[in-house]
C-alpha cells in the first residue's frame, strides 16, 4: 500500500476570525469538498458543507435539523485554497474565533450505478474519502455505490430533507448518533448492514433509507500515513492508553461507545503543543473547552492523559478517527514520523 507523504494535500485545519460581513478563507493546498466549521469563542451550532450538495446548504452535526438554505450567508463557494463565507453568525460573527476542518474528495460528484440505488459520488481513492448523495427507496438490503475501491470503515449518514438524527458507524454491528450523547445502539447488521469495495448496504430505517427522502453519506477507508479508524479500551487513569496510528495526528475525534458521552474533537492548530487541552464537541453548540490535559499527539499515535470517561472510560470501548499531519522532513529531505 502506498504511503501518503503529504497529508495536507487531502486534509487540513484552518483557524480564522470572523468579520461579521463576508470574507475569503484560504491557506489550503487544495480546493475542499467537505468543510466542517465551528465557532471556538461563541456558543454556536456546527456548520457542515460539501461540494455534492452544493454551497450555502449547511447541516449541523449537533442537531437533527434538516438541511438549510443559508440564503447567501453561509459558505457561498469552494475556492482553490479554501472557501468564501457570508455573514451567517455560526461561521462569521464579528471577532469570533473559528475553526474549519477541511477534506478533499473528488469535486462535485458523478453518477454511480454500482448499487441498487443510484448515487452521486465524489471520491478520492488515494485518501480513502468519499461523499455520497442518494434518494432512499424504503427497501431493506438496498446497496449504494461509494466509489472508494475499498471497504469503508466509517460511514456517516444524514437525511437531508427532514429532521433526523445522524447515523454514525465505525464497523457494522452498531451505530451512534453524532448529534447525541446516547451510547452505541446494537442492531441486527446495523443500519449500514455491510460494506464491500464498491457498495454499502442499508435497511429501510428512516435514518438511512426512507422512500423518497434524500441522504448524504461521508465514507472513510483508512490509508497508511494519512488516516486510521478503530477503537481502544479505556483504563480510567491519567496514565491512559497509547494508541498506535503510524503517524502524528493532526485531527482526532474520540467517542465512548459504551456510555453516554460527548464526541471529543482535538486538532494540532488549536493545540500546538502537548498535552491537548482545547476541546470542542461534535454534539454540542458549546464554545471551546480549555484548561485540562486530555491527550498527547505523538510521532506515531496518541496517548490519553485524562481519566474522564468521555475519552477514557474504564473498560469501555472508545472509538476514534485520526487524520495525520505532515511528517517532519529531515535535512536530507527524507520524511519521518520522528520528532
Amino acid at each position: 500500500m502506498a504511503i501518503i507523504d503529504k497529508p495536507s494535500d487531502y486534509f487540513e485545519t484552518i483557524l480564522y476570525t470572523g468579520n461579521g460581513s463576508s470574507q475569503n478563507i484560504g491557506g489550503l493546498d487544495f480546493q475542499p469538498d467537505w468543510v466542517w466549521i465551528k465557532s471556538r469563542s461563541l456558543t454556536k451550532d456546527h456548520d457542515l458543507y460539501d461540494s455534492v450538495r452544493g454551497a450555502d446548504k449547511p447541516l449541523e452535526s449537533n442537531t437533527s435539523v434538516a438541511e438549510q438554505d443559508a440564503g447567501g450567508q453561509g459558505l457561498t463557494s469552494f475556492r482553490s485554497d479554501g472557501f468564501a463565507i457570508g455573514n451567517r453568525s455560526t461561521i462569521n460573527s464579528n471577532s469570533a474565533t473559528q475553526v474549519s476542518w477541511n477534506w478533499l474528495a473528488g469535486g462535485t460528484g458523478s453518477s454511480n450505478t454500482d448499487g441498487s440505488i443510484s448515487s452521486t459520488v465524489s471520491a478520492n481513492t488515494t485518501s480513502g474519502f468519499s461523499i455520497v448523495s442518494y434518494t432512499g427507496n424504503g427497501s431493506s438490503g438496498s446497496t449504494i455505490g461509494h466509489g472508494l475501491n475499498a471497504v469503508p470503515e466509517v460511514v456517516l449518514i444524514r437525511r437531508r430533507n427532514q429532521s433526523t438524527d445522524w447515523n454514525f458507524q465505525l464497523g457494522y454491528s452498531q451505530y451512534l448518533k453524532l448529534n447525541s450523547t446516547d451510547q452505541a445502539i446494537a442492531t441486527s447488521g446495523g443500519l449500514v448492514g455491510s460494506g464491500s469495495t464498491s457498495t454499502i448496504t442499508v435497511d429501510a430505517n428512516a435514518y438511512v433509507n426512507a422512500s423518497g427522502d434524500t441522504y448524504i453519506a461521508y465514507c472513510f477507508a483508512g490509508k497508511k500515513g494519512f488516516s486510521k479508524f478503530g477503537s481502544y479500551t479505556g483504563n480510567g487513569s491519567t496514565d491512559g492508553t497509547f494508541v498506535y496510528t503510524g503517524f502524528k495526528p493532526a485531527f482526532l475525534i474520540v467517542r465512548n461507545a459504551d456510555a453516554t458521552a460527548d464526541w471529543v474533537m482535538n486538532d494540532n492548530k488549536r493545540n500546538t503543543f502537548n498535552p491537548n487541552s482545547n476541546m470542542l464537541f461534535a454534539n454540542t453548540s458549546g464554545d471551546e473547552n480549555t484548561g485540562t490535559a486530555r491527550s498527547d499527539f505523538l510521532s506515531n499515535g496518541f496517548k490519553i492523559r485524562s481519566s474522564n470517561s468521555d475519552w477514557n472510560g474504564n473498560g469501555n470501548k472508545m472509538l476514534y478517527m485520526a487524520f495525520a499531519e505532515n511528517p517532519f522532513v529531515t535535512s536530507t529531505g527524507i520524511p519521518t514520523t520522528a520528532r
